[in-house]
């Protein structure tokens, strides 16, 4: 329950009291800033307060946004100012200051609300103001002010605003014009009718894994339906975040399910495609693997810049500065939008050559798409990285270490290893681990399958892998480190399984890449929810990526190819069980605790 205390001289006809209890608000009336003081002493303190002017005059949806939101701990329009559990004791604080400057009665033509926010201002303490836009928030001195407040309310239409703001401000440009235009409005019907974010979230996975069940079927109508089915589901992806938006039900729980069921619906897709395939006669699963060790990467090379860049110093460089020119010519900004292949694109793409085309085909076009993405991205990052004056935070290294996922073999050699040159070449220390990760996946491409060689030269990846994180992650391409360890680890088992040329293999790698893929989506999220990497033991139980890449060069050597995919198969379910089990732990526990409201808007790229 949350409570809305009025102060200030009511106003006759207003509808601020109608509009506050259909937020959900109970009311207190408050004749002066003493009762109000004790009002707000008397509300329990793990429930919304707000403190509103009765002379508000203004739109509901501006109170919503002003007053509602649960990503805020303090938040504030004019006329109104609100705290959630986490902002109370600044709010009471604040309050009390208030009180003890003014005796204790309110100012005539003064709103309480906004001096207080004042105080808070003075304190310093961060409050959230939402912008509004066209939407009226305003306490009018007279009644000429109030006649005019009320007529620029009369001519905005603030649901107009309202689905307008429900969708995100930067999309692609099939997501823009071929699906919000709607989806907005069934986001709306969806909230009307009392449904939340996370179960349209999970509506868009069930479907996405329908569709998956229609590719396997490999029949044409199965592939027909599939493409249907899973532009539906993209339809109600955008719709879950729309409806976020729309009603303001932002929930750490609900960012962690829109960014990892999005994961799980397109790598189940992939396999679906593949099952499809085999039904007919062809084996694509090296291409499903293949796209999504691609997709994946490409994912990680976008977490990894941005976290290493985010709150950057001096962070300036020519090569921003001619993005932000060609920002300034309208086409130029879809056409670059575009060539990055963002999902709304690339889920067209699938959908329409899974249901004209074959899944090699629609595979083959895929992994050409990101590919060419890829490089397009990472070296537009690669030359702003050289070309800016940056320095980086400590906070921005330790979320580069944590990406790395380096286990105890990595770890323990690193400390041994701090005597090395700070700075590899270039000022990378990128370029310290790619030699161990290149001729590693050199070996197992060249060696025949069970050759020892891949073993030797996995020794030198460990080894270079703890060079490389021997320092802090500090220089210009030291992003660059996480998405190299994810690709000589994905790329490894994806090779190493194609070479075993046996019946299983590849399938139980696409499991095993899936399981720990999703551990690293999972440490990117809980990065970015300010929640910390994941715990130590579970990294460590799991291997780290040196440990995993080395167990599987060792049980490609000593085994036979159908004893390496029974191999693969149970450390594939092993690494699922525990990652998913922790993981459901904290995110559900992190909800439940209280943890603060987040939103996910998306993947970048």
């Amino acid at each position: 329950m949350s409570t809305a205390i009025l102060t200030g001289q009511p106003v006759p006809g207003s509808s601020i009291e109608a509009d506050l209890r259909s937020l959900g608000f109970d009311l207190r009336i408050a004749a002066d800033a003493t009762e109000a003081e004790t009002f707000l002493a008397e509300v329990p303190g793990d429930e919304r307060v707000a403190l509103v002017d009765a002379r508000f005059v203004g739109h509901v949806h501006a109170l919503r946004l002003g007053l509602t939101d649960p990503r805020f701990p303090l938040a504030a329009i004019p006329g109104a100012v609100t705290a959630q559990p986490a902002g109370r004791q600044a709010l009471t604080r604040a309050m009390a200051r208030e009180n003890s400057a003014g005796g204790g009665t309110t100012l005539v033509g003064s709103s309480l609300a906004d001096r207080i926010l004042t105080a808070l201002d003075a304190d310093g303490t961060a409050v959230h103001r939402p912008e509004l836009g066209s939407l009226v928030a305003a306490v009018p001195a007279d009644p000429q002010a109030r006649n005019e407040a009320r007529q620029a309310v009369t001519d905005v239409d603030d649901e107009a605003v309202r689905l307008k703001s429900a969708v995100k401000s930067r999309d692609g440009f099939f997501t823009t014009y071929c699906i919000s235009p709607y989806s907005r409005y069934i986001a709306r019907w969806c909230a009307r009718r009392g449904l939340t974010p996370n179960q349209v979230t999970t509506a868009s996975l069930l479907t996405a894994l329908i569709a998956a069940a229609c590719a396997a079927t490999g029949t044409r109508g199965g592939f027909v339906a599939a493409g249907v089915l899973l532009i539906a589901s993209f339809v109600l992806d955008c719709t879950d975040g729309q409806l976020a938006r729309y009603s303001l039900q932002y929930s750490t729980l609900g960012a962690w399910l829109d960014a990892t069921f999005d994961r799980a619906k397109e790598y189940a897709y992939y396999a679906g495609l593949a099952l499809g395939a085999a039904r007919g006669g062809d084996d694509v699963w090296a291409l499903a693997l293949g796209a999504m060790v691609l997709q994946t990467c490409r994912h990680v090379v976008d977490f990894s810049f941005n976290e290493a860049n985010h709150d950057a110093t001096a962070n300036t460089s020519p090569t921003a500065a001619l993005s932000d020119k060609l920002d300034s010519v309208g086409w130029t900004v879809w056409v670059r939008r575009m060539i990055v292949l963002p999902i709304g694109e690339r889920w067209a793409m699938i959908a329409v050559l899974t249901a004209v085309t074959t899944p090699r085909i629609t595979f083959y076009v895929l992994l050409i798409g990101c590919a060419f993405a890829a490089t397009y991205t990472t070296a537009g990052r690669v030359l702003r990285s050289l070309t800016r004056k940056a320095r980086r935070t400590d906070r921005a290294a330790q979320a580069l270490a944590d990406l790395t996922d380096s286990g105890p073999s990595a770890e323990g050699l690193s400390r041994f290893l701090r005597k090395l040159p700070a700075r590899g070449p270039l000022g990378s220390r990128a370029l310290v681990a790619l030699p161990g990760a290149a001729l590693l996946l050199a070996a197992a491409g060249l060696e025949p399958y069970g050759s020892v060689l891949p073993i030797a030269l996995a020794v030198l990846y460990v080894l270079t892998s703890a060079a490389a994180v021997a320092q802090p992650l500090k220089g210009a391409l030291d992003w660059l480190v996480p998405p190299m360890f994810r690709a000589a680890e994905y790329g490894t088992v994806l090779v190493l399984a194609a070479k075993a040329d046996v019946d299983g293999a590849l399938p139980a790698a696409f499991g095993l890449v899936a399981a720990v893929a999703y551990h690293h989506y999972d440490t990117v999220y809980r990065i970015r929810g300010d929640a910390g990497a994941p715990p130590a033991w579970l990294v460590r139980s799991i291997g780290g990526h040196e440990g995993r890449t080395l167990l599987v060069t060792v049980l490609a050597a000593l085994l036979t190819a159908s004893q390496f995919t029974v191999a693969l198969t149970a450390l594939a379910v092993a690494v699922a069980l525990v990652v998913l089990v922790e993981s459901i732990r904290f995110w559900v526990g992190a909800h439940k605790g209280g943890a603060p409201a987040v939103h996910d808007e998306g993947e970048t790229a």
